[in-house]
């Protein structure tokens, strides 16, 4: 069974992620790449979706079982070629030369959240699952980037409450400081309008590219700057 799923729908590219809880690790990270790739190939596709076949879960975030196990037996060029894969798509999804929107079918937890954030646009069941920074708790900071590029997803007002609390919210709560573009009734009405609202998209890739790349050069210059010292001391823990 594949870490990811793409198929076409029209001209919207459909990713699936399709490893139960969805956790993050290398091959989660290539696997994303792959998907944006043929995405971006495909000079037909107007807009991509991403979505989840879980039930409960759109994406945990880091596979805490590989981070761990890979600190633990010095394996310090696997974590660090998982932290600058990571940071490819997230640059992609912002560099995207079309909207990607997250179908949030279930929870987004840490690196699900932050990946969700990196999407142009949300959508999010209202029936069931929680979006939530818990790095607080299990003391991983967020790289500078993700700091960035998260502001842009929500008011600072709002980022600065979930990160020090580590706090759950709920799509009702999401969907009030505009964060998501609804709260939908349940997973099949998620994607249905996400989808729906891919489908009104028809922008040319040249100047969609370019508009997503002049809003997000700070975060790009952040990553080169500042992400990438932490990641080649391995500062990923405090």
């Amino acid at each position: 069974m594949a870490i990811i799923d793409y198929e076409t729908r029209g001209k919207i590219a459909l990713v699936t992620l399709n490893n139960g809880e969805n956790r993050q690790d290398l091959a989660f990270a290539q696997a994303m790449l792959a998907a944006l790739d043929q995405a971006e190939a495909d000079r037909s596709i107007k807009a991509m979706v991403i979505t989840s076949s879980d039930e409960k879960n759109w994406s945990q975030g880091v596979d805490l079982n590989f981070l761990s196990a890979a600190l633990r037996e010095g394996r310090q060029a696997d974590i660090k070629a998982f932290m600058y894969c990571m940071n490819d798509v997230f640059s992609r999804l912002l560099s995207a030369p079309f909207p990607v929107i997250a179908a949030i079918n279930g929870h987004a937890f840490g690196n699900g959240a932050m990946l969700a954030c990196a999407c142009d646009f949300r959508f999010m069941r209202a029936d069931r699952g929680y979006f939530c920074f818990p790095e607080v708790d299990i003391s991983i900071p967020f790289m500078p980037s993700m700091i960035a590029f998260v502001k842009k997803a929500m008011p600072h007002y709002l980022l600065n409450d979930l990160k020090l609390t580590g706090r759950r919210a709920t799509a009702t709560e999401l969907e009030a400081h505009h964060v998501i573009n609804s709260a939908c009734a349940d997973a099949a009405s998620t994607l249905d309008q996400a989808m729906e609202f891919a489908a009104t998209f028809h922008k040319a890739r040249g100047i969609f590219g370019e508009h997503k790349r002049r809003l997000h050069k700070h975060i790009f210059d952040i990553m080169a700057n500042e992400d990438k010292p932490l990641i080649e001391e391995l500062k990923l823990m405090a």
